[in-house]
C-alpha cells in the first residue's frame, strides 16, 4: 500500500504540477505512509514479544504497559483524524500527548529494570520482552507525533518538527 501512495502521489507532481496546500497534501501523504508502516512493522515486533511471552508465568501484573496502549491508540486515532479533516488544532493535541507516553514508557523501564531484573537475574527473561513492547508502544507514539507535525505544516504551511516551543500555549 505505501509503494502504491507512493506511486500515485508522484504520478499526481509530475502530471498535475499541484501548488501551495495541494503540493503540501501529497508530499505529506507520502511521509505519512512511511511513518504508518513503520507503525506497522512496530505492531508486528509487538506481536513476537507476546507470542515469546504467552508460555511463561506473568512476571507482574500489568499497569503502564495497558495504559501506553491506549494513548498509542488515542494518538493514531486522534492523528489519523486530524490528516482526513486537515485539522492543525487536533495534530498539536497529538504532539502535546506524546510526553506522557514517554513518561509511561519511563516508568515501565524503572520498574522492571531496578525492580525485577536488577534484584532477581532470573527474571530477566521474562522482562525483557515486557521493556521491548514499552519501547515499541512509545515508537509508535512518536511516528503518530511525526504525522502530527506533518498535518501542522500541511494545514499552516508552518513548520513545528524539532521546534515544540512553536506549540507552547497554543491549545
Amino acid at each position: 500500500m505505501e509503494l502504491g501512495i507512493e506511486e500515485r502521489s508522484l504520478s499526481l507532481l509530475a502530471q498535475q504540477q499541484p501548488m501551495a496546500i495541494d503540493l503540501r497534501f501529497i508530499t505529506m501523504a507520502m511521509n505519512i505512509t512511511t511513518d504508518l508502516e513503520r507503525m506497522a512493522d512496530l505492531a508486528v515486533d509487538i506481536a513476537q514479544r507476546v507470542l515469546e511471552m504467552c508460555d511463561k508465568p506473568l512476571l507482574k501484573p500489568l499497569v503502564d504497559i495497558p495504559q501506553l496502549a491506549a494513548v498509542a491508540q488515542i494518538m493514531i486515532k486522534d492523528v489519523i483524524q486530524a490528516f482526513i479533516n486537515r485539522d492543525a488544532e487536533l495534530a498539536q493535541k497529538v504532539i502535546l500527548f506524546d510526553a506522557q507516553a514517554d513518561q509511561l514508557r519511563n516508568a515501565v523501564q524503572k520498574e522492571l529494570i531496578n525492580d525485577y531484573m536488577a534484584k532477581d537475574p532470573k527474571t530477566v527473561s521474562r522482562a525483557v520482552p515486557l521493556l521491548l513492547i514499552a519501547r515499541h508502544l512509545e515508537r509508535i507514539c512518536d511516528h503518530a507525533t511525526n504525522i502530527a507535525e506533518d498535518v501542522i505544516y500541511m494545514v499552516k504551511a508552518e513548520v513545528v518538527k524539532h521546534h515544540p516551543e512553536r506549540l507552547q500555549g497554543t491549545v
